[in-house]
């Protein structure tokens, strides 16, 4: 896929003027969105991402927009995984609801420049070295049965992980918020507010999270064009499908399984992608195994459909029945 460098200038400075139109109204005016507000964001940001998808089947052929589809909403997914874990973090440092939105941007904005990063270093490994995709397939398997062990989602889910730990402890913290200020002065001494150990927690779990989705994505597409596009577009709107949903999120306690289904398909993708291109002398005399099968975007991208339709149908139909006031009644 050939992309002018014209085009990547236009599509990053796009995205990143809806980025800094957002962080311009959230820093103004911290608040709480209502549905309204929320719903309408985020059928804008899917529209918009459909809309791109379907320009980059005109332009470049159904190839590459089926990988952009499928790297979409395997990132989506993900990131709504990690948007549980940002909902058991509010709760346990008791943000107030109108300072969430602030936080969550934050979050958002280290994400996606974690996600840059590892792009950025895992186009480079690719291109260099084909026998990654044997390290990316294997850690995905690995987290696949890492999530898959967990079971369904639930507040256990969430550990602080060293970082966390060490800044509780060894800042000098208190327990009293100051709008979204990071520090406040109290006795003519500069405290950190809960705010800055609830930034530190976010963007450590965004460290983690990325980890595993830009693996994930390019077991799906190797255009880094596409793997940074979907993941941006998987980050937009997230906030507002935070506020939107609320608790609601809870009803999902079979995300973590139907991701650790995608993700070993994803890895054992990845191995087969490795062995069809390998070139390690002690695996099959350095040639490439000729057998091993190539799995096409479209069963990929299917595969990821069905998987997600049938955890979404299984997480409401579970929820239902063991957390009916989750559900509200139909009058």
């Amino acid at each position: 896929m050939h992309v002018a460098d014209y085009v990547w200038y236009i599509t990053v400075g796009l995205l990143l003027a809806l980025l800094a139109f957002d962080v311009f109204i959230i820093g103004r005016r911290p608040h709480e969105p209502s549905t309204r507000e929320s719903a309408t964001a985020i059928a804008f940001y899917i529209g918009l991402a459909v809309v791109f998808g379907l320009g980059v089947w005109w332009f470049s052929g159904g190839q590459y927009a089926g990988e952009f589809f499928a790297g979409w909403l395997t990132e989506y997914s993900l990131s709504v995984d990690n948007l549980f874990i940002f909902l058991i973090i509010m709760a346990r440092f008791q943000v107030p609801r109108q300072y969430q939105q602030t936080a969550l941007l934050v979050g958002i904005i280290l994400a996606l420049v974690f996600r840059g990063v590892f792009i950025a270093v895992g186009a480079a490994a690719i291109n260099q070295f084909s026998w990654v995709f044997y390290i990316f397939g294997a850690f995905l398997v690995y987290t696949a049965i890492h999530l898959a062990k967990q079971g369904e989602n639930d507040d256990d889910d969430f550990k602080e992980n060293a970082v966390i730990r060490f800044a509780k402890k060894r800042l000098n913290a208190t327990d009293e918020y100051n709008g979204v200020k990071l520090t406040l002065v109290k006795n003519g001494k500069r405290l950190v507010t809960p705010m800055a150990i609830v930034i530190i927690a976010l963007g450590t779990t965004d460290l983690l999270f990325a980890l595993d989705s830009i693996p994930a994505i390019y077991g799906l597409t190797q255009e880094p064009f596409l793997v940074f596009t979907a993941n941006v577009f998987a980050l937009m709107g997230l906030r507002q499908l935070y506020f939107l949903l609320g608790d609601l999120l809870k009803r999902l306690v079979y995300l973590s399984l139907g991701l650790s289904v995608v993700l070993a398909f994803i890895g054992v993708k990845l191995v087969l992608h490795a062995m069809h291109v390998n070139e390690l002398p002690f695996i099959n005399g350095g040639h490439h195994i000729t057998w091993a099968p190539e799995i096409p975007i479209w069963f990929s991208l299917g595969f990821i459909i069905i998987t997600l339709g049938i955890t979404t149908i299984a997480s409401l139909t579970k929820s239902r029945k063991t957390n009916p006031e989750l559900h509200p009644k139909e009058s």
